[in-house]
């Protein structure tokens, strides 16, 4: 009972959170600081984190220099040549999708309350 209440407390916790992460990833990418993310200032930061989670400088990223940034059911479409591994332009693509699913209201950009869902969060794990 105990854990169960620990658990319900640390996910609440991480939902309370997420705005406040969410606004400062907000603020770290947000090159042209009109207080939204577009697609170009998601794909700037992706690259920036393909590059820097690289460290074999393979060219490719596997799932254990990805540390958790792809989630299990998102990887088969992620990864379409099912190598095992993402290149650069593969996983560019992946935070085009994850960017899609994120702009519920199809306006091209991802405002605070966008980032704040799971499904900005799972932007946000890609580009930051």
């Amino acid at each position: 009972m105990r854990v169960k209440i620990i658990s319900a407390a640390v996910f609440v916790l991480a939902l309370a959170a997420a705005p406040a992460l969410g606004a400062s990833a907000l603020k770290a990418l947000d090159t042209d600081n009109d207080g939204t993310l577009d697609f170009n200032e998601i794909k700037a930061g992706a690259s920036k984190v393909f590059n820097r989670l690289d460290v074999d400088k393979d060219g490719t990223l596997d799932k254990k220099e990805l540390k958790g940034r792809i989630a299990k059911k998102d990887w088969p479409a992620a990864d379409p040549d099912n190598d095992g591994t993402l290149t650069q332009d593969e996983y560019l693509a992946e935070a085009e999708a994850a960017f899609k699913r994120a702009d519920t209201d199809n306006d091209g950009t991802l405002d605070k309350k966008e980032l704040a869902t799971p499904a900005g969060q799972s932007v946000l794990r890609l580009a930051r």
